[in-house]
């Protein structure tokens, strides 16, 4: 990614699913211009996003945990993930390897291995203005401290598997 493009720290607020429209999304929070970014994602991203927001450690490495553990073993980590662009409505990020190299990923797996090592998630501050939603006052921060509380008691296996619509034409 370009030096000249201003990144912001953004805070993962957690997934949520409409079931009217059955579409599941990250939110992203930028608590200084207090938008609220949201990605769409699969299931089984939305899955590795809140259980390791929960803590919840799976008797078997699953694939996030499992390139956590391969980065680690070979000597390097993550410093931090970067949400670089938005292209046709898909988002681009990056995994910033904590020995130099930049490696191109789908936002939602980068925000998956960021809460598995507990580094920043950062995005570029346009991506930000373009993409992100005015949080309201008091209704969306109480809906914020709901959701905050759902997470704090849900599992993996509450989201279904399906396709993955965070970028169309890469499958697993």
């Amino acid at each position: 990614m370009g030096e000249d493009v201003e990144l912001v720290q953004v805070e993962v607020v957690g997934v949520r699913q409409h079931l009217a429209d059955d579409e599941i999304v990250v939110l992203l929070l930028d608590p200084d211009s207090e938008l609220l970014v949201p990605i769409l994602i699969g299931a089984a991203e939305a899955s590795a996003i809140a259980s390791a927001q929960a803590g919840i450690v799976p008797p078997r490495p699953m694939t996030h945990d499992l390139l956590r553990d391969v980065l680690v073993a070979t000597g390097s980590g993550l410093t931090r993930v970067e949400i670089t662009r938005l292209e046709d409505g898909v988002f681009h990020a990056e995994l910033v390897l904590q020995t130099g190299p930049r490696v191109d990923s789908r936002a939602s797996d980068a925000i998956a291995l960021a809460l598995r090592f507990g580094c920043p998630v950062m995005c570029a501050a346009e991506v930000v203005a373009v993409a992100g939603v005015e949080v309201r006052t008091t209704a969306t921060e109480q809906d914020l401290e709901r959701f905050r509380r759902f997470l704090d008691v849900v599992t993996p296996d509450d989201f279904g598997t399906g396709e993955d619509p965070d970028e169309p034409g890469r499958g697993p």
